[in-house]
């Protein structure tokens, strides 16, 4: 069996927004017991992460190396249409991930004791962000 759904999730700013819960749940309703839960995010400067999410240091520590790693405005970029997040966003989005996969078991994502599912984003401005989550199993 194969179930799909779409989560939108509205972003403020540059931040990493847990969507465990909302992943889990639609995981829980679509009967599937054991299997694969895949995720996809549509977007080219926002990612998706499999992070702790017992410590918020972790996050704010991830968030500080990536900026040392890729700075905004970095004069090496040309693309700059949208600001000097813009070419830094598209970048942060590569190095990270554009979709998880993960195991289903008893109707839930697998996840160890301080795993969570985190939308990234990595532009200044929020945005809309849609993730397709598609179920596979039994």
């Amino acid at each position: 069996m194969v179930v799909q759904e779409r989560l939108e999730i509205t972003t403020r700013n540059r931040e990493m927004i847990e969507i465990t819960a909302q992943v889990q749940g639609i995981v829980a309703a679509s009967g599937i017991k054991t299997g694969l839960c895949h995720l996809f995010i549509h977007h080219t400067s926002a990612s998706l992460i499999l992070c702790e999410n017992a410590d918020p240091d972790v996050q704010r520590d991830l968030a500080a190396y990536l900026n040392r790693l890729v700075p905004d405005g970095d004069p090496l970029f040309i693309h700059t249409q949208e600001g000097v997040d813009d070419m830094a966003a598209h970048v942060r989005t590569v190095l990270t991930h554009s979709d998880l996969s993960l195991p289903v078991a008893d109707s839930c994502c697998s996840l160890g004791t301080w795993q969570g599912i985190y939308i990234w984003e990595h532009r200044y401005l929020g945005h809309r962000r849609r993730v397709t989550v598609t179920i596979y199993g039994e």
